[in-house]
């Protein structure tokens, strides 16, 4: 017997007051198509850049609670994304969860046990010390982790998400309800979530591109078993991800030439990628965030050092080139694709070498915010999987510009201000802490801050200034210029001249210890 249901009855089985889990990436594995019916459903009776997302259902009256790890952004000048004119108008209980951790909560409820234990965020936003993950006013009414005491240690205790609907989305669905993701470019956690919904009673449904015969799906093809599917709807017209209809490239289908990756204009952010790619050695195992960071595999392309570093990206890619803006999230030529919740384990416990991360502040602590900017919130996405991959990371090098605004030249080898940035990034203390220099500091984690004009370590005694661009002058564009007393190496070393120059570096990445 079919499963298979238009949008439309799909959604007419969802009960009133329903808690729904959706599998999305901003638009990587987004049901766009189920979302978009059932804000339909809802303007009947009672997200960007082609994909709309959560805004679909980001309508006053149909939702009551969000919890996710990201959220969509846009630019400053932009009209703020449905769903966050919602969050600033206290319409919704809003939480961002790291998304590893809301994984962690449906895998909780899938095994019908209470909750998450996790020391993943303590001394961060996250901690409810600080604000618990509730974005507005509305959420702080109703916490969703408290501390407790447990076996004599401190942790963070999340109740787990009990799904009524699971909302997923795969490549190809048989009569049956099999689910295979051979055109996607991850599997997110399609099947915790699946899982969850069917052992709470809940009800799930699944979009594909194509319904096919029962019988026609490899069995080691199908990622969610028709067991646990309720409804399959067919979406000819579903985005691989966000703005792209369909790359082979970023399911595996073909290996594109390395030849045809772009790579990155001669500028102060290859400066800075640049300085990034003399940390790593051949034969880690590397995450890689969004940001100035989601250039350095593009560095070790150019110095023909492709395959010594394997890039892990929170969405489940493993090896490959990670892909920039909004494919950002998928790898072209993976060598794997491992579940989101597999993938934050293997984060949250620090089984990786490294971590390649953003920032947009830094405090004089060492900690990091990534996730807030109090005066723009709908300019960040939210902290996605940074908590997650930074709670016990061995080795973390966040990138970004020293301020905001400034404009520079590199001239015969020299770093040059044109004009001075006026909003500082290093400051006293941070709008929103993601990372925490202060556990950082007592788990024994390095922390370094990379900067066009100069490096920074977090050490015991403070911010220490360990390197310093050619052409800049420390008192005065550096120490002068953050907003917080910044300590200074006693061997303060310059940046490396090949860093400013325009052709190869001839980089050489020692091997892994």
């Amino acid at each position: 017997m079919t499963k298979q249901l238009s949008p439309e009855q799909a959604v007419a089985l969802i009960p009133d007051a329903a808690v729904v889990a959706v599998n999305s990436s901003s638009g990587l594995c987004c049901p766009d198509a189920v979302l978009a019916a059932l804000g339909a459903r809802f303007e009947a009776t009672g997200d960007m850049f082609g994909t709309k997302g959560v805004d679909h259902i980001a309508k006053p009256g149909l939702l009551s609670k969000v919890i996710g790890g990201s959220y969509p952004s846009g630019p400053s000048s932009a009209e703020p994304p449905l769903i966050w004119q919602m969050i600033t108008a206290n319409q919704v209980k809003a939480y961002n969860v790291p998304s590893g951790i809301v994984f962690d909560m449906l895998r909780e409820a899938a095994g019908q046990r209470p909750g998450v234990l996790t020391k993943v965020g303590m001394q961060t936003f996250v901690d409810p010390d600080q604000e618990g993950c509730a974005m507005n006013e509305s959420a702080q009414s109703e916490p969703i982790v408290k501390r407790v005491s447990f076996e004599g240690e401190d942790w963070l205790y999340f109740q787990a998400i009990r799904p009524d609907v699971a909302i997923i989305r795969g490549s190809v669905g048989d009569e049956r309800g099999n689910i295979s993701f051979e055109n996607e470019g991850a599997y997110l956690g399609a099947m915790e979530m699946a899982l969850a919904a069917r052992n709470c009673g809940g009800l799930v449904i699944a979009q594909v591109r194509n319904v096919v015969q029962a019988g026609t799906i490899k069995a080691h093809d199908v990622r969610v078993p028709g067991n646990l599917v309720d409804c399959v709807v067919e979406a000819p017209d579903q985005l691989q991800t966000t703005a792209t209809p369909f790359d082979p490239a970023i399911s595996g289908a073909v290996i594109r030439p390395l030849s045809s990756f772009s790579r990155p204009a001669f500028d102060v952010a290859k400066v800075i990628a640049r300085r990034v790619a003399q940390e790593l050695k051949n034969g880690q195992a590397v995450n890689i965030g969004f940001g100035i960071s989601a250039n350095v595999p593009r560095i070790l392309l150019e110095e023909g050092l492709h395959g010594q570093v394997t890039w892990v990206i929170e969405q489940g890619a493993v090896g490959g080139v990670p892909l920039l803006e909004f494919k950002f999230g998928c790898s072209a030529n993976a060598e794997a694709y491992v579940a989101s919740p597999h993938q934050f384990a293997y984060f949250q416990a620090a089984g990786f070498d490294a971590s390649l991360l953003s920032f947009l502040q830094i405090d004089k602590q060492g900690s990091v915010n990534v996730s807030k900017l109090a005066a723009i919130p709908h300019r960040t996405a939210g902290a996605g999987g940074f908590v997650d991959i930074t709670a016990r990371a061995r080795r973390i090098y966040f990138s970004g510009y020293f301020n905001a605004g400034a404009k520079y030249a590199i001239e015969d080898g020299l770093l040059k201000i044109i004009k001075e940035g006026k909003i500082a990034k290093i400051v006293d203390r941070v709008d929103q802490v993601s990372f925490s220099g202060e556990r950082a500091l007592a788990q024994g984690q390095q922390a370094s801050y990379i900067t066009e004009r100069c490096v920074i370590e977090l050490r015991p005694q403070g911010l220490t200034v360990t390197e310093i661009a050619p052409g800049i002058d420390l008192q005065s564009q550096v120490l002068d210029m953050a907003a917080t007393p910044l300590q200074v190496a006693d061997n303060l070393k310059t940046m490396d001249a090949r860093l400013f120059q325009p052709d190869p570096m001839g980089l050489v990445l020692e091997p892994k210890a």
